[in-house]
């Protein structure tokens, strides 16, 4: 190799080194990134199509999308340290509000989900829940030996189904389930014994009779029409129908931008939101999973690792349910695909875990003493 083409090579290199360090700076995990990114703009392209090209609908996604990059940015920047210390006051913080809710919360489509405060827009303090609960378990387990001892998980499982039963009453049943497994996911990455998950699935079982009683009318009729949705093919079953004609008709590869027929003739009543699924879009979704499971083996310490890893099962969770619920296996209880549905809570806060993520990711390990 001659010296000019040593320089030229050393001088790319150099280039390379600095983007690294511009990214560590701002604690961005590259892959990471890049595929939060593509899945936002994939997401926003099946959405437009979704929507029959309604361009104030599209400018209002893609704002509040902006939003929640920035948020994810600003969560990217957070201390693991710091965070592990706040854990226990956001959970408590979040629990007052949930009680808030239920006491003086606002009502809207017969459930009373948000709170109001004058000057400021109304929010829904479930969604910082599903946050505050990883990071409190993570916290908590992270302080105590692993695996769990039994004294430990009946910790833990209070501490998942106090905020759950809460925003479960209010009621808002797919928030409830997202919120239990984003707690039941850290404690499974602690070790827990496989006889007691298999306890508890079994214990689970047998509490359905129990829980089909304490079920409100609406949530009964779910499961029945997740059962037999050809009873009542054009009220409660009509759902559940037009999304498995939507899913077969479209195939593997789906019609095509704008080719919808089930959306674009208004056979789903909510095809912006909970009724989007292809592919590619999957494809996605897989490698962000990967990706956030990788970062969880790479944390610095129990709490990073244990943080990494509920985030990303939660993650996959809210893929997971969508998925199911629209395929017909499950009822239908309002889980959004994950940065594709329309709206722009879930966004925020899947983008605020994405950036804890990051921070995961790019933060080092302490020394060795």
């Amino acid at each position: 190799m001659s010296a000019a083409d040593f320089r030229r090579t050393l001088s790319r290199d150099d280039g390379f080194d600095r983007r690294q360090r511009w990214l560590r700076r701002l604690h961005l995990d590259l892959p990471l990134l890049a595929l939060v990114l593509l899945t936002a703009a994939y997401g926003l392209v099946v959405l437009y199509s979704a929507l029959d090209r309604d361009w104030v609908a599209f400018q209002g996604q893609l704002s509040r999308l902006a939003l929640a990059f920035v948020v994810m940015l600003i969560a990217a920047q957070l201390d693991l340290a710091m965070l592990q210390r706040w854990a226990p006051v956001l959970y408590g913080l979040g629990m007052v509000m949930l009680v808030l809710v239920l006491l003086v919360g606002v009502q809207a489509k017969g459930a009373q989900r948000w709170l109001g405060v004058p000057g400021l827009p109304r929010f829904q303090p479930s969604e910082l829940m599903k946050l505050a609960v990883p990071l409190m378990v993570a916290s908590f387990l992270a302080d105590r030996p692993l695996p769990p001892t039994a004294k430990t998980v009946v910790s833990v499982l209070a501490l998942i189904a106090a905020p759950a039963l809460l925003i479960g009453l209010q009621p808002d049943l797919g928030t409830a389930i997202l919120v239990a497994a984003a707690g039941f996911a850290v404690l499974l990455l602690s070790g827990l014994f496989w006889r007691w998950v298999l306890l508890a699935g079994l214990l689970g079982l047998a509490a359905l009779p129990g829980l089909w009683m304490v079920m409100r009318d609406y949530q009964r009729q779910r499961v029945l029409t997740l059962l037999d949705p050809e009873s009542d093919p054009l009220g409660a079953g009509w759902n559940i129908i037009q999304s498995k004609i939507a899913i077969g008709s479209g195939g593997l590869f789906g019609k095509g931008l704008f080719e919808g027929t089930q959306s674009h003739l208004n056979f789903l009543p909510e095809s912006h939101t909970d009724f989007i699924m292809v592919l590619g879009l999957l494809t996605l979704y897989f490698l962000l999973l990967t990706r956030g499971l990788y970062i969880a083996t790479q944390g610095r310490d129990t709490f990073a690792r244990l943080l990494a890893g509920g985030l990303t099962l939660t993650f996959f969770t809210y893929l997971f349910v969508n998925v199911a619920m629209v395929s017909g296996l499950l009822p239908v209880v309002g889980v959004p695909l994950p940065l594709v549905s329309y709206g722009g809570t879930s966004a925020l806060t899947l983008l605020a875990g994405f950036g804890v993520l990051m921070a995961v990711a790019t933060q080092p390990k302490p020394l060795a003493a």
